[in-house]
């Protein structure tokens, strides 16, 4: 069993506290989960989570997919990217800007990738050749979130950094409308996470044993 199957985070409370604080909490332990993976649980769960992502209608019908490359104990996604590509879908990558908001690129492949180390952060692997842009994000039939945890509702608790509010609020204001979808864990789709105003729910979560949608959102 991997650690994903062994250990539960603990459920959101009512502590009264303002929900940044329970977010960072939050964030601390399902990172702290993720930090147990083997090098097996990966391979294992990426490859499950293609499967599971490719069947939804909204990916078979898709021209162009805004994505991103899984980095560290993030559930995997190059197999995904991949397959998408093979497909013949356009597939944008983000690249980290230094203000924090995205810029955008195609995938060519994993030859393509550069690997971009920004000061102290994670280094992230981002689409080599010509960027498009922030606004390149609204021409996406589907977005694909990277996230921690979502909850009953479609709320998705991100890392922190704001780079995907950004993106969401983007979509709001050209009046895009892609599909959201978050890549999960099966232990991270939970009951309840904090939100705060700004926060948007998405329209499904992937997991590498199921689909999940959120009609509501």
């Amino acid at each position: 069993m991997s650690a994903l199957g062994r250990v539960r985070v603990r459920p959101v409370t009512h502590s009264g506290r303002p929900a940044e604080t329970d977010k960072r909490r939050l964030r601390r332990e399902f990172i702290s989960v993720r930090s147990r993976l083997t090098a097996d649980d990966l391979r294992e769960t990426a490859t499950e989570l293609a499967e599971r992502a490719l069947e939804l209608p909204e990916l078979a019908h898709a021209r162009v997919v805004a994505a991103y490359v899984s980095v560290g104990s993030e559930p995997g996604t190059l197999a995904l990217l991949d397959a998408l590509r093979a497909r013949g879908v356009r597939v944008l990558l983000p690249a980290l800007l230094p203000d924090n908001d995205l810029d955008w690129g195609t995938y060519f492949g994993q030859d393509s990738l550069a690997r971009v180390q920004h000061g102290s952060k994670m280094a992230l692997f981002e689409p080599g050749g010509e960027h498009l842009g922030p606004d390149a994000v609204t021409g996406a039939d589907v977005v694909l979130l990277p996230g921690l945890a979502v909850d009953a509702r479609g709320m998705r608790l991100g890392r922190g950094g704001g780079s995907y509010d950004r993106v969401l609020a983007r979509l709001e204001r050209a009046q895009a409308r892609p599909a959201l979808v978050v890549l999960l864990y099966d232990s991270e789709v939970v009951e309840r996470v904090p939100a705060e105003p700004h926060d948007r729910p998405v329209h499904a979560v992937v997991t590498p044993s199921r689909v999940r949608r959120f009609p509501e959102s």
